[in-house]
Formats: C-alpha cells, structure tokens, sequence
C-alpha cells in the first residue's frame, strides 16, 4: 500500500467521529477511501505507531488504520 491508493475496509471498525453519527458506534466496514498519510516519523524520528495509514473517506471524515483492516481496491 501506499500514498494515493484506493482502499476499502474489511474488518470490522467501530468509530466514535464519524460526522453523520457524533459520539454513536459507527461500522466503517465496507466503506472506501484513499490513502492520505502512512505515519513512519515524527519530527524526522523513526516510530511505530500502532494504527499507522490515514484513510480519507470524505471530505470531513479520516480515520486510522493497521494493515490488515484494509484492502487495496
């Protein structure tokens, strides 16, 4: 995966910030976007984020995720 690449969700993910449903469990599963930001450093140190791919499904809403939650698409 990388920068650019359309990808859909395929496990099951329960959001809270989704802009449609604010503070309720929201499925993102099923759900496509593109890759905005895979995190690897910050401030020009190498780091291991736990949920390192930004995805960006609409205009408001972006959410994080591991490798294994997505599929490239």
């Amino acid at each position: 995966m990388k920068v650019g690449d359309r990808v859909r969700v395929i496990e099951s993910v329960i959001v809270y910030h989704q802009p449609n449903h604010k503070k309720q469990p929201f499925d993102v599963k099923g759900l496509e976007g593109e890759i905005t930001t895979i995190i690897t450093d910050w401030h020009g140190r190498p780091i291991s984020p736990n949920l390192p791919i930004v995805v960006q499904f609409d205009k408001n809403f972006k959410a994080h995720f591991r490798n294994n939650e997505l599929e490239v698409i």
